[in-house]
């Protein structure tokens, strides 16, 4: 089988043979070692030194040469108009308060995954919010691409991370990313931060 041993993010130099795409919903771009499918339906064993979120047009360097292009898949996502860049900036701090995975979008409008609890805030906060199917990749943690880990890099933010844990604790091998070619169907893990707050919600790091 083959196997793809290095990540190369979007904009690395990188001059290699194309072997192929891969289309992965968000939730399935936060992996280490994990079977996958390209969108031929060709399998290939992802294995990485550590876990790394995966982003569109970042590739995936395999052992026996050539790479394999990462694509975000289209997924149900909101899409939120702010009144101006000071109303923007507000509504992102809003959401980054929740731990939110977001993604600004080149006009200045942001986007995050579909959810209904987060939508009445928006909508509360001014936001004008489209529900759309659109490809979502948000913006990546402030140590992504360092290399080794946060305390490594002189600080650590307990919340400065890519929202999914590395989905193959003790080795296991799981099947994603055909599902949306061939009905298959798998859970995600759930990313849940239920923290007591004071009146209000938000908290201050």
């Amino acid at each position: 089988m083959r196997r793809a041993i290095e990540h190369i993010p979007v904009g690395q130099n990188h001059a290699a043979e194309l072997r192929g795409t891969v289309t992965l919903a968000f939730a399935d771009r936060h992996r280490r070692r994990i079977r996958l499918y390209d969108d031929a339906g060709a399998a290939f064993l992802l294995d990485l030194p550590h876990a790394v979120r995966l982003g569109d047009g970042d590739r995936l360097k395999l052992a026996d040469g050539g790479v394999i292009v990462v694509q975000a898949a289209e997924e149900a996502v909101m899409t939120i108009t702010c009144a101006g860049p000071i109303a923007a900036a507000r509504m992102a701090w809003h959401i980054g308060n929740r731990h939110t995975p977001m993604q600004v979008l080149k006009d200045g409008r942001l986007r995050i995954i579909d959810d209904h609890v987060l939508r009445d805030m928006i909508i509360g906060l001014g936001g004008v919010v489209d529900s759309e199917i659109a490809p979502f990749d948000p913006e990546r943690g402030a140590y992504h691409g360092l290399g080794g880990n946060a305390q490594e890099n002189g600080h650590h933010h307990g919340h400065d991370h890519d929202f999914f844990a590395d989905a193959d604790q003790g080795e296991a091998e799981t099947e994603v990313g055909a599902a949306h070619r061939h009905g298959q169907t798998h859970s995600h893990h759930s990313h849940d931060h239920n923290h007591n707050h004071a009146a209000g919600g938000d908290h201050d790091h």
